[in-house]
Order: C-alpha cells, then structure tokens, then sequence
C-alpha cells in the first residue's frame, strides 16, 4: 500500500528549494510522512502515487502554477476529495476568494511559522469530508463579503 497507515501523507508543492525544504523537516518531525515537490507539474505526476491527505501549495511557480493544479484536482476528483492548504505570498482579497473558488480549504500566506501551519493541517485532517467542504464554502463566503464591504461604496455619514 503506501508504507505507513497510521502517518497522514502530506505533499508540499513550493518552489522555493529553502521554504520547501523547512516544511518538510518541520513536517516530518511532527509525525507527517512528506513528500516535497518544485512545481506544478510534479505535484499533479505525484499526487496518484503518493496519495496525499493533504496538499500544502503554493500558488506562483513555473511552469505550471498553484491555480492549474487546483484545477487538475477539481478536474479529477478523488474520494475521499484531498483538502488542499494554500500557502502563498499572495495576500490580496481578490485572490484568497479565488483561492477557495478554486477547491482550496484554506488560506495562508507567507511567511507563517511553520508550527501555525502543522497546527492548522492537524485540525483540517481531524475534520470529516462534510466537515472539509462546510470550512471550504464558510472560508469563501467570509472573504467574498469582506471584498464587497471594501469595494462598496461608503455610506454619507463618513463625509465631513
């Protein structure tokens, strides 16, 4: 099968040797087994071997970004569905309500320390399946009324 049953498999995608291979030692020694992968492209040819409880992954990268692998894994939906961890320096509004758009279950951006990040993948993983797509939909409609509070235009009783 895929060596150790009781360890959940975690897969990293972050282009950033340095970042990358942090994540990974920190994740090992927190009881995760880890596999740490460069880009896109490798994350999607790992991702059926591997079979990862989680994804960690990171948006900019080349040649085949965070965005074309959440679409991949909407494309070819697994069961149970592998909850997906955005780690990224984008910290716009616009493109965490993408983010969760797109199937992330959660939004995190650099830098974090990387012990918030284990405690916040033990939590998602400890969630059932109804549990992960309820986050999922709560996180998006959050962000979503956040960005039409700020792009609203404000009411008179601000004007002086």
């Amino acid at each position: 099968m895929h060596g150790t049953e009781d360890k959940s498999r975690i897969l990293v995608v972050e282009d950033d040797d340095d970042i990358q291979q942090v994540l990974c030692l920190f994740l090992k020694h927190s009881g995760f087994e880890v596999c740490g992968v460069l880009d896109g492209r490798e994350a999607i040819r790992v991702i059926p071997e591997f079979g990862p409880h989680l994804i960690v992954l990171d948006i900019m990268m080349r040649p085949v970004d965070g965005w074309e692998v959440l679409h991949w894994l909407r494309a070819n939906p697994r069961t149970p569905p592998i909850p997906v961890l955005v780690l990224t320096a984008l910290v716009q509004l616009p493109e965490q309500v993408h983010g969760f758009e797109e199937g992330a279950l959660e939004y995190m951006t650099k830098p974090t320390q990387p012990s918030k990040l284990v405690e916040r993948i033990r939590e998602i993983l400890l969630l059932s399946v109804e549990q992960q797509a309820l986050l999922q939909r709560k996180r998006m409609y959050e962000q979503r009324t956040i960005l039409e509070q700020i792009s609203a235009p404000q009411p008179d009783e601000f004007v002086y």
